[in-house]
């Protein structure tokens, strides 16, 4: 099977030098890339950061960027509380919410549901000291700007759509 021979980001091109070979024993809940399959998956992009060690598997690549050539890639930084703790990974569909203002305050009748854009996640990077992380979102052009200046702002919350099985 193929294995990561070092650390590599996501969004990076796979190089021959990345990959090793390792001996595993057969198990029906892994689905590591086959040796055999070398070939195939050198150039292709990383679509999650790959740790020297691992195992690789399918989907952890893609073809590209993973955006598409209509799709713009915005980074949220978002703080413990703002997403679901632990469970985004590549590929989820979320829907990026707008949070109130500091300072707004609501009296609790007739509010209005949040604004939302629609996004899909394209990668999630290590929490740092406090918890935060960054994850880069793959959004429609006309949501790119305002889901950018929101970001800025500390004003999104990241709701995960439900995983098709």
């Amino acid at each position: 099977m193929l294995a990561i021979a070092r650390d590599v980001p996501a969004g990076q091109t796979l190089a021959d030098a990345d990959l090793a070979v390792a001996e595993v024993s057969a198990d029906g809940a892994l689905t590591p890339v086959r040796a055999t399959d070398r070939n195939s998956v050198v150039g292709k992009r990383t679509a999650v950061d790959l740790r020297k060690g691992g195992l690789l598997t399918s989907s952890q690549l893609g073809a590209g960027t993973g955006l598409g050539d209509d799709k713009q890639q915005v980074g949220v930084q978002v703080k413990r509380g703002q997403s679901p703790s632990g469970t985004l990974a590549a590929g989820d569909k979320v829907l990026a919410v707008t949070t109130p203002a500091q300072g707004d305050q609501s009296n609790g009748k007739n509010d209005s549901p949040p604004s939302t854009i629609t996004a899909v996640v394209v990668s999630v990077s290590r929490p740092d000291a406090s918890g935060t992380v960054v994850v880069n979102l793959a959004v429609a052009t006309s949501d790119g700007p305002l889901l950018a200046t929101r970001a800025v702002m500390g004003r999104i919350a990241l709701v995960r759509e439900p995983r098709s099985s």
